[in-house]
């Protein structure tokens, strides 16, 4: 098995996460490199995982001459991380949103979009239970699909899922959306429990989004991730039947209509003695999705962060299709923001067709 060698530019929390999933997996992944822009958080980084840090993108790909880098920045300097990288001909991997603003997008585009060198780290269509919902949806199993409703994540997050389960593509999108406002309680942030059981005002948008034949329905709360006093829900509706969550309602026959859980088997439990794991998620007999890294332990953001880093590896060798081109990030997030534009000015909002959209096969 060849181990993959890339970079990487940060050491936030994002960061950590490709460092430490890069430690796990050492038979595929080698990170070769640090860049940061604080000398002692990257000093203290480097110390951790045992990597060299540089002072600058070119030092590390002229010492290190990786297969590819991963830019892990805040929004404002990912665009000049990504244009560096392609000014040096080095395969990058850009964290989400690709850019800040609509303007943004249009200027990253029109400097390395004809490059082919850009890729978009957007992991949730490979997380185990989207996958094998997706595998399911474009299996022709519920017919047509014609809308999918999300409420389970942010932004261009959920504008990803909704453009993959429908099969969207750069035709403009026209947005209704709204905010509210309610008590909830927060019990958890991302990396503690508050202890704080008072309800504190938190914000849901509910928007439409008219792909043009087919429609998605967004729902978000604030801390939506990680708050789990409220659920996850995914429904995939098509024209013989629909996916809710874990479970298919499908005609199969004249007059025969059945209901049949996803199962995912999970591996661990009571007598079995293997490690605690996810092996796979079926459909009766028919397996649609398995764990590309069985024995690893790794949960499902683990599991699909790891699969896009491999499927970049393998883009940047030639050996497989590319794993999220930019093209379809900045999609995403000129829906997302169109969603925030129409909330703010409680008005209806159509995107535009932009230049990646002609270009969307590089």
């Amino acid at each position: 098995m060849i181990t993959h060698r890339f970079g990487v530019v940060g050491t936030g929390w994002r960061a950590q996460y490709f460092l430490r999933l890069a430690s796990l997996l050492p038979a595929q992944l080698e990170v070769v490199g640090l860049v940061g822009r604080r000398p002692e958080v990257a000093d203290q980084t480097t110390r951790r995982w045992n990597v060299p840090a540089y002072a600058s993108l070119s030092e590390l790909v002229a010492a290190q001459h990786p297969d590819f880098v991963v830019s892990a920045v805040p929004w404002a300097a990912a665009p000049g991380v990504t244009q560096a990288a392609v000014e040096l001909e080095v395969p990058v991997l850009c964290e989400t949103p690709p850019a800040p603003d609509l303007e943004g997008l249009r200027r990253l585009w029109n400097a390395v979009g004809a490059s082919g060198l850009v890729q978009v780290a957007e992991q949730y269509h490979l997380m185990p239970s989207h996958a094998s919902r997706l595998a399911l949806a474009r299996s022709g199993a519920i017919g047509k699909v014609t809308s999918v409703q999300v409420s389970s994540t942010h932004g261009y997050h959920a504008v990803a899922l909704m453009r993959a389960y429908l099969g969207a593509g750069f035709e403009p999108a026209t947005v209704n959306a709204h905010t509210f406002v309610a008590p909830l309680i927060n019990p958890l942030v991302r990396d503690a429990w508050t202890d704080d059981d008072q309800p504190k005002d938190a914000t849901t948008t509910i928007a439409t989004i008219d792909f043009g034949g087919s429609m998605g329905l967004y729902d978000f709360t604030d801390n939506q991730w990680h708050n789990q006093l409220r659920s996850r829900r995914i429904v995939i509706r098509g024209s013989a039947g629909e996916i809710e969550d874990d479970e298919v309602v499908r005609l199969v026959g004249p007059r025969t209509i059945v209901r049949s859980p996803l199962v995912r088997r999970q591996t661990g439990y009571d007598l079995d003695l293997d490690a605690f794991d996810t092996d796979h998620i079926s459909l009766g007999d028919i397996i649609l999705y398995r764990n590309p890294f069985p024995g690893s332990r790794f949960n499902d953001e683990d599991i699909a962060i790891s699969s896009m880093l491999t499927a970049m590896a393998a883009w940047c060798r030639d050996e497989g299709e590319p794993p999220y081109p930019l093209a379809e990030g900045c999609q995403d997030h000129q829906v997302s923001l169109a969603i925030d534009q129409s909330a703010a000015t409680n008005a209806p909002v159509t995107t535009s067709v932009e230049a990646w959209a002609a270009d969307s096969t590089l």
